[in-house]
């Protein structure tokens, strides 16, 4: 990583689990600042601050942060705002990796606290434009700066065709259709086939329909060239409203799904509350306190995940999966195996955003996205235009959906593969391992990288890509269980 804590650090976060204050002099400030109380006088002589290292700011930073989201979670007010002030000190979305991450975090619980006052809300937002051509365009930056996607695309189209050898007709069904150039790739692959292509036919679900409208133009003008028999349907839809029917499978197709970072969006739970912050006073504990009595943030981070650590009332529950699962998830999967699969090939972020509680949420999604924002620092300058355009209006509004939302607003559900591996068990799926030549096809591509931090690893039989050691993305193979 460039810049920020130095080329072999991961991320802000894990520096911390394995040098501790060791890079600290004795004379830096920062030995001092998990003791203070964030106070409306501390900070406002702010030289030192402007002295502080890179890594002792983002240190800083986090501290600040965690006490910020535990006055949120508690609904103190007042120091919620203080530590807001004082984080704005620091942040920036055009800095170094802590700053650039802290910014959103920052917004995300301002915006958390703004939406207890619905009509305040709604007021600071009513004149806020939403362009779908921009949204296309961060998300088309998205798939052309990572890999991610680029994997995720060879992965999946290699257990498409190794399910589909043989087969005459066949239907696959994308529901995230916005790149075609992973079906493209495919029907070169099936034109190549001994025994001929088949007779594809491939059911794009997407909510904007201009999306659809240019893939189905891409992929037929592919077809052609190739001498493909090929069709393209569309269905304009959200996923969480998508009526299986108009997937119209049917008799003697053989059935593949794909599914791109889209089932995560169904995990809400029917009886969650939509509000996040019912203002109250609390007797939670106080953070700083917990901290004093910690020799790193890691080890702080690594209890309150490990047994539930709970600075305040929010912190009270576990994940949902240890309670009822959620009904639209359920049906939904229910639905799926109803059309009876060949194959479905799953991607999802490999990482558990679904926490019940605010605090796990933070901890949780501060090394998710620490590592992406790392990816970039390593990959764009800091002054590009590509990089704080993903930066904002893709991850940083991910970063606000976790934080910020609650209820069926709250979309981005991330979890990690071993639950999917439980829902999809309960609901008929069984796990299809994928091939060697899936996993070297996937090697190769990253390796035509030429950044290293990038990794793939196998884990029970699926392809997991990481940014160092941190699972970032996961790829599986399902098919019904009869």
């Amino acid at each position: 990583m460039k810049g920020t804590f130095g080329s072999s650090s991961v991320c802000f976060v894990t520096m911390l689990q394995d040098d501790g204050f060791s890079s600290v002099t004795s004379s830096s400030p920062i030995q001092v600042f998990p003791m203070m109380s964030v106070s409306p006088s501390f900070g406002s002589s702010n030289q030192w601050l402007k002295e502080l290292k890179s890594e002792e700011r983002g240190l800083y930073l986090i501290h600040l942060l965690l006490a910020c989201a535990n006055h949120v979670a508690s609904g103190s007010l007042e120091n919620a705002n203080i530590a807001l002030d004082h984080i704005s000190q620091l942040a920036s979305p055009s800095g170094d990796t802590m700053q650039r991450i802290a910014s959103y975090f920052t917004e995300a619980l301002a915006d958390r606290i703004l939406r207890s006052w619905p009509g305040l809300y709604k007021a600071l937002r009513s004149t806020k434009l939403s362009v779908v051509s921009e949204e296309i365009l961060v998300r088309k930056m998205f798939f052309e700066i990572f890999p991610f996607l680029k994997v995720t695309f060879v992965v999946t189209n290699q257990a498409i065709i190794e399910a589909m050898e043989g087969e005459k007709m066949v239907h696959i069904v994308d529901l995230n259709a916005a790149e075609p150039l992973q079906w493209r790739a495919l029907l070169q692959d099936l034109g190549a086939r001994p025994e001929g292509p088949p007779h594809l036919r491939i059911t794009g679900v997407h909510q904007q329909k201009e999306v659809l409208d240019q893939m189905a133009h891409v992929l037929t003008q592919e077809a052609e060239k190739l001498d493909i028999p090929f069709q393209f349907n569309q269905v304009v839809s959200r996923l969480e409203n998508l009526d299986v029917e108009k997937l119209r499978v049917k008799t003697g197709e053989a059935l593949a799904i794909s599914s791109v970072m889209q089932l995560h969006t169904l995990l809400a739970h029917d009886y969650e509350k939509k509000s996040p912050l019912p203002f109250k006073h609390s007797n939670g504990v106080n953070l700083h306190r917990a901290l004093v009595n910690q020799n790193t943030l890691g080890e702080f981070l690594e209890k309150d995940m490990a047994n539930g650590c709970s600075p305040s009332n929010d912190t009270a529950s576990s994940s949902p999966l240890c309670s009822t699962g959620s009904t639209k998830m359920d049906s939904f999967l229910n639905a799926l195996w109803g059309l009876s699969p060949k194959v479905m090939v799953v991607t999802e972020q490999d990482s558990n955003h679904n926490g019940t509680t605010l605090m796990e949420r933070l901890s949780e999604s501060l090394h998710f996205y620490a590592a992406l924002f790392d990816c970039l620092e390593s990959t764009l300058p800091r002054t590009s235009l590509e990089r704080l355009k993903v930066e904002k209006m893709l991850l940083g509004e991910e970063i606000r959906n976790i934080i910020a939302c609650e209820g069926n607003e709250r979309k981005e559900r991330h979890e990690k593969l071993e639950k999917w591996f439980q829902r999809f068990d309960t609901s008929g799926f069984g796990n299809v391992p994928l091939s060697y030549y899936a996993m070297l096809q996937a090697r190769r591509l990253l390796q035509s990288y030429s950044c290293e931090g990038y990794k793939i690893k196998e884990e029970n039989g699926c392809v997991v890509i990481c940014w160092q050691d941190r699972a970032l993305f996961s790829v599986s193979s399902w098919r019904c269980r009869k």
